[in-house]
Formats: C-alpha cells, sequence, structure tokens
C-alpha cells in the first residue's frame, strides 16, 4: 500500500520540483538583470584623477540629497568607509561608491572629472533621469 501511495505522488512532486527550481531561476534572472540596469558608468578622466587622489585605500563616495537650486544635488566626497548598502564602480585603485537610495535618482548618468579654466572637478553627466539642472551642474530635478 505504501509503495503504491509513494508512487502516486512521485509525478507530483518532481512537477512541484522542477517548477520551483523553474521560478528560482527566474528570479535569479530577474535579479540580474535590475541589477545591471541599476549602474553609472566612470569616465577615463574620472578614473585617472581617482587614482592620483586615492593612494591611502579612500574612494569618491557619490550622495544625492535635497536641495540645491532645482530640488536634488549631487555631493561628492572622498571616504574610506564602506556602508552595507553601497554599490561600488570603477576599479579597485580608483572606485566610485554610492548607496542605494541615491543611485536611484542617477541610474544611468555617467561621473566625470572636469577641468575647466576657473575650476576643476567631479560631475554627474547625461543623467537620464534628470529633467533640469542648473547652471553649476551640481542640482538637478527629477523626470516625472
Amino acid at each position: 500500500m505504501a509503495y503504491l501511495l509513494r508512487q502516486l505522488i512521485k509525478p507530483a512532486l518532481q512537477r512541484n520540483f522542477i517548477n520551483s527550481a523553474s521560478a528560482l531561476r527566474h528570479a535569479a534572472t530577474a535579479n540580474a538583470n535590475a541589477d545591471a540596469k541599476q549602474q553609472i558608468q566612470v569616465s577615463e578622466s574620472c578614473l585617472k584623477r581617482l587614482r592620483e587622489i586615492c593612494i591611502d585605500g579612500s574612494f569618491l563616495r557619490i550622495t544625492v540629497e535635497g536641495g540645491g537650486c532645482s530640488g536634488f544635488q549631487y555631493k561628492f566626497d572622498l571616504d574610506n568607509k564602506m556602508n552595507e548598502d553601497d554599490l561600488q564602480f570603477g576599479e579597485d585603485k580608483a572606485k566610485v561608491v554610492i548607496d542605494t537610495v541615491s543611485l536611484e535618482y542617477c541610474t544611468g548618468s555617467t561621473v566625470d572629472y572636469h577641468t575647466e579654466l576657473i575650476r576643476a572637478g567631479f560631475r554627474m553627466m547625461a543623467n537620464p533621469l534628470a529633467e533640469q539642472g542648473c547652471s553649476c551642474g551640481s542640482s538637478f530635478s527629477v523626470k516625472l
């Protein structure tokens, strides 16, 4: 009798196992695609400047804060402490770090180091989520 019950239940268990394994693979693929979409690019001039100034294991931290002329502003700092929600971009000796909340406001952007006659500094370029910015380039408003 037990043998007969096992034979009846076995196909149902196999179907459930296959379906759950398929669902796990699908979820893992969806998470990988979401991670691939949430990223920023780092320009060669930014990497070059970071290699020059980050000799003690520090990195460039980007934060998006409320404020500025247009509603949000970028904040660039050198830091050496990673947080749990930080993501890294760039390379080992020239890292750019951004937290997941700030990344939501600048996914698809490029971090650049720009030199002009009167100033030099890091900046965000081509933010696809920004509707407009101010002339200084450090603040922006988000597309709705």
